[in-house]
């Protein structure tokens, strides 16, 4: 009997950890279908579609084309769109990734409809409820049959709340899409040559969470510490559509003059600058574990991560918005001799489908 799984995606961490988890689910033909359905949360074409071509992932058989407003707008058009799919298809299983508006949508347009949820980064927790995506994580995995965690950090959360039934440690997705994907970033990207910069003499730097854009004080003081940083080596910002208009919205446009500003860049052009940086400035999570897998020390600009391990492991500094700290752990980053892996052993993917196939709805 098959089982059909509705993946739900909206943004771009989504799309690439569904790549992983959609090549694991055609390896089972006949034994599992997936239909997929993207939310158009990242509807500009850098953040969507081009991740989609690039990475093969199957072209989504929904495309909802939701997004802009605010989160109770974008989550309730969501809620009504999948709902409708949901109705229609009639899935075994709703498939959702990490934190985001379409994942809260999702599972709970699932929930209502007694069609059991599986949450892959499950038991994730920053301990910040201001923080949007720390509700979103939280009431979706209140509502999930299947709780798919990166770490053991992540299943001690779970218990820690009560939640032990339907509990994997499948390790991280992430890590099986960086082993797969990074020789070929190497060879295929020329993206290194097209910005002249050479590896390892470059700071690869983002920034797009709300905690910091919407915050003129916060976005002014990171945008002044890549300036400061800048002078000392080149700083690379592919520039989130969000963080530029806040920066026009707040007169600091004038930061970005020392910088190398670029348009957001496809996964491998994107992971092959990864694999080359000095060193990674970023306040997204997925970029947190890149710099670790990358083997590139990492500096977080928030007060607080999920991604724990890499703090305790020596590989990612927390720094805040504060200038002069950036400053000076982007001068004094280095990495500690060895790596050690807490994210699995790059079959994620292959756990998940297992457990999908194994679980009786």
């Amino acid at each position: 009997m098959t089982c059909k799984v509705l993946t739900i995606v909206g943004a771009r961490p989504q799309f690439i950890k569904a790549a992983a988890v959609s090549r694991e689910i055609l390896r089972h033909p006949g034994q599992v279908e997936e239909v997929m359905v993207h939310t158009g949360q990242h509807y500009d074409p850098n953040m969507s579609q081009v991740f989609f071509d690039e990475l093969h992932i199957p072209a989504p058989r929904y495309n909802l084309e939701i997004g802009g407003g605010s989160h109770g707008a974008m989550t309730g058009r969501m809620l009504d769109g999948i709902e409708r799919i949901l109705v229609d298809e009639q899935p075994d299983w709703v498939l959702i990734y990490g934190d985001t508006n379409s994942t809260l949508a999702g599972a709970l347009a699932a929930v209502k409809l007694h069609i059991p949820v599986a949450h892959v980064e499950a038991g994730l927790r920053s301990f910040n409820m201001h923080m949007p995506e720390e509700i979103n994580r939280i009431l979706a995995d209140r509502v999930s049959r299947l709780l798919l965690c990166p770490t053991q950090g992540a299943v001690e959360n779970l218990q820690r709340e009560g939640i032990e039934q339907g509990v994997h440690n499948v390790g991280d997705v992430m890590f099986d899409v960086a082993l797969y994907y990074r020789e070929r970033a190497k060879s295929q990207s020329r993206i290194l040559a097209q910005l002249r910069v050479d590896p390892g003499q470059y700071a690869l730097a983002t920034c797009h969470r709300a905690e910091n854009t919407d915050d003129p004080r916060r976005l002014g003081e990171i945008m002044a510490a890549f300036c400061d940083i800048a002078q000392q080596m080149p700083v690379v910002l592919p520039l989130h559509p969000r963080t530029r208009k806040m920066l026009q919205h707040h007169g600091l446009t004038d930061l970005l003059k020392s910088l190398h500003v670029i348009e957001p860049l496809p996964f491998l052009d994107m992971l092959a600058l990864e694999l080359s940086a000095k060193v990674i400035l970023t306040d997204s999570g997925g970029m947190q574990k890149e710099a670790y897998f990358c083997g590139v020390p990492c500096i977080t600009l928030r007060d607080e991560t999920e991604w724990v391990e890499t703090v305790q492991l020596g590989f990612n500094q927390l720094v805040g918005a504060h200038r002069e700290a950036i400053v000076m752990a982007a001068e004094n980053s280095t990495m500690p001799q060895e790596c050690t892996h807490v994210y699995g052993e790059g079959r994620a993917a292959e756990l998940i489908v297992s457990s999908l196939r194994c679980t009786a709805p």
